[in-house]
């Protein structure tokens, strides 16, 4: 079985994020990047206990992006992917993402493709089920829960007020998340493995871009916290009918 999992590189959770252009650019400078969790934690992990399950199993990686993702699909490959490719362009349109990978898709001819429910710096959640419309197959997002017997996949998601377990033949595009598998760290012989293992770079193929960038903006700064004396209980009554508001 050909497995293909989709990587993004992401900033760090805890990076100071600023922007630049006007607020039409993101400031890339001393930000330390990351794969993004949701394809790391669960979408590459629960691949590679697939294959641990079935050593026949083989696990493809692609990103789209400049050689500056590079680093981030070595450590990819350090966790358990056995081989990775870089389609070289620079993009946050999700669609033109998609395309890319789909056209990666096609040529390999994979049975299950996974991806991230979303990448935790856009959160646009939208690039699994492009996917899946492009290359005509089955799509199950939110997923929790993935089992393979044979052909046949037992793929559980989250749904209001509870799950749902769907059954579907592959091949099939899944998104992923918390619950699906546990983080792993790689270890040394992945990381010394990782330097020889393949990476191809491609070109993109031709796509439209549908989206673009107006302007970026950071939250508001949170207010000060305001300290009322114990005994001043009238006090703690005017603020919370005139200033606090509704969370």
């Amino acid at each position: 079985m050909k497995i293909l999992v989709c990587i993004s590189k992401t900033p760090d959770t805890t990076a100071k994020i600023a922007f630049t252009d006007n607020n039409t650019k993101f400031d890339p400078n001393g930000v330390q990047w990351i794969i993004n969790p949701y394809d790391e934690w669960y979408s590459l992990v629960r691949t590679i206990e697939l294959k641990e399950a079935d050593a026949s199993t083989v696990i493809h990686l692609v990103t789209v992006g400049g050689a500056d993702t590079e680093p981030i699909i070595r450590k990819a490959l350090a966790l358990g992917g056995d081989e990775a490719v870089r389609v070289n362009a620079d993009s946050s349109d999700s669609f033109y993402i998609a395309s890319q990978i789909a056209e990666v898709a096609k040529q390999g001819a994979y049975d299950l493709i996974f991806t991230g429910k979303e990448t935790i710096d856009y959160n646009g959640s939208s690039i699994g089920g492009m996917l899946a419309e492009l290359l005509d197959m089955p799509y199950i997002s939110y997923a929790t829960k993935f089992e393979l017997t044979g052909s046949k996949a037992t793929v559980t998601r989250e749904i209001e007020g509870g799950e749902e377990v769907n059954e579907v033949e592959l091949p099939l595009v899944v998104s992923t998340q918390k619950g699906m598998a546990e983080a792993r760290i790689p270890n040394m012989r992945g990381i010394m493995a990782a330097r020889t293992k393949p990476l191809k770079v491609v070109e993109p193929v031709a796509a439209d871009t549908l989206t673009a960038v107006a302007a970026f903006g950071l939250p508001p700064a949170k207010a000060g916290v305001k300290l009322v004396d114990a005994e001043n209980a009238e006090e703690l009554v005017r603020l919370l009918h005139e200033e606090a508001k509704a969370i």
